[in-house]
């Protein structure tokens, strides 16, 4: 299910930052969210960094600040133009994130910004895979995404986010044990950091 509010985040860029600066101040506004990546992130500035799935660009434009290297990666035109307007300091591919077209052993990290929750269980295993693929060795890999509440007072608001702007893959994500499914692929997962009664999940793991 689908609501036309979700549609207009997608087709209106200022509606779907209004959004984003709204959910984010469940954690302490925009700027802190942008930052939750780097709690902790111990990585030479001259890193090769892939932003995954990055969108418009609002986590790319947070990485170039602190990497020289920044790659980002999206399937949609659109959502690369817009990236590339924003953030034109980063370089830019078009392309599925379970397909992508980098050779093995590319980047030293790779972070992916509130998008796993759009992915059908198949597309995220195959994501993981090709994840650790393009990561070097000992490359980190970094999940910013949705979790199940650990405080009930976050169910009605996450509950309610996701019904008006997201679909039953967001749903299935909350029931996902990415721990299980990165361990499964051959990562170790070393933190992961929960958030706004446990609704938002900053997981880090190591190839």
């Amino acid at each position: 299910m689908t609501t036309i509010l979700r549609d207009w985040s997608y087709q209106y860029q200022w509606f779907y930052d209004t959004v984003s600066a709204l959910a984010a101040l469940s954690v302490g506004g925009e700027n802190r969210f942008r930052k939750l990546f780097l709690k902790d992130l111990q990585i030479n500035p001259d890193a090769k960094v892939l932003d995954l799935c990055c969108g418009a660009g609002q986590a790319t434009q947070e990485l170039v600040q602190h990497f020289s290297e920044v790659t980002g990666l999206d399937a949609s035109p659109i959502a690369i133009k817009r990236a590339q307007q924003r953030v034109p300091q980063a370089k830019y591919v078009e392309a599925f994130a379970e397909k992508m077209p980098f050779s093995d052993r590319s980047f030293d990290l790779v972070i992916t910004s509130t998008a796993m929750h759009e992915m059908e269980p198949e597309q995220l295993q195959q994501i993981i895979q090709e994840v650790y693929r393009v990561l070097s060795q000992n490359g980190q890999f970094i999940i910013i995404d949705f979790h199940s509440p650990t405080n009930p007072l976050f169910w009605l608001p996450i509950a309610t986010f996701l019904w008006l702007f997201e679909t039953e893959t967001a749903w299935q994500l909350l029931k996902t044990d990415l721990h299980q499914l990165l361990h499964q692929t051959g990562f170790k997962v070393e933190a992961c950091q929960l958030y706004a009664g446990g609704s938002l999940q900053v997981l880090r793991s190591r190839k």
